[in-house]
């Protein structure tokens, strides 16, 4: 069986990431009798210049998507898609943008203690923004959602307090700048190829499934090259 990695690059606020989640979760299962899919969770913020207190969430998206009735029409389709993943989207019950640079250190954190935990992680903090409607950029609530995700909440509450990681994560955002990462999700299959946007879980099943296939072919391509050598 092949094995295949995906760096997800995502940022904890996009709902679109969300939804890559979710419908990347989907193309895995579809294919978890192919192949052996590792995921990990990489940095980005859509707004790096968030206060660390946030800001008024309707205020900053009616700003950033022209107007309310623009963010009303992103938001019903966001709910329409999102229902279809089996995400219950509450926009509504949104009142700030936070700043998702501690959010994303908890990640690193968490990738650390395994690929589940981090999964878990990830998860709760999609679900506590968007469906519950929680700060995430209240260490508080961070700290429950490591300790509901297994973590030693002591030693978490001892990293922040030390500042651990802060310029690991915004070094690792940078990179991917650097790379042309200009938008979320974006799944980096193998280290190789990119695939932009929350894109359906057809779409990622085909791009893993020519990815693993393209794996086998150099691999038999090397192998009879050794053949012919030896």
């Amino acid at each position: 069986m092949e094995n295949v990695t995906i760096d997800v690059v995502s940022d904890v606020v996009c709902p679109w990431c969300y939804l890559g989640k979710k419908r990347l979760e989907q193309a895995i299962e579809a294919v978890a009798d192919e192949l052996n899919v590792s995921v990990t969770f990489r940095p980005y913020q859509l707004n790096p210049e968030m206060p660390p207190q946030g800001v008024d969430h309707k205020n900053y998206l009616a700003e950033k998507l022209g107007g309310k009735d623009a963010v009303d029409r992103a938001h019903g389709m966001l709910s329409d898609l999102g229902h279809e993943a089996g995400i219950d989207f509450h926009f509504e019950q949104i009142a700030l943008s936070p700043n998702t640079l501690d959010a994303h250190r908890l990640l690193r954190w968490a990738a650390i203690e395994g690929p589940d935990v981090q999964s878990r992680v990830s998860l709760a903090l999609f679900k506590a923004y968007f469906e519950d409607g929680r700060n995430i950029g209240d260490r508080k609530v961070l700290l429950d959602i490591a300790e509901s995700a297994g973590m030693d909440r002591a030693v978490v509450t001892a990293l922040y307090s030390a500042g651990a990681d802060v310029d690991s994560v915004k070094e690792e955002i940078g990179l991917a700048r650097q790379m042309g990462v200009t938008g979320v999700p974006c799944f980096i299959i193998d280290n190789k190829y990119a695939v932009m946007g929350a894109q359906t879980a057809d779409v990622l099943v085909e791009a893993l499934r020519e990815v693993a296939a393209l794996k086998r072919a150099e691999s038999a391509a090397g192998a009879c090259q050794v053949a012919v050598q030896a």
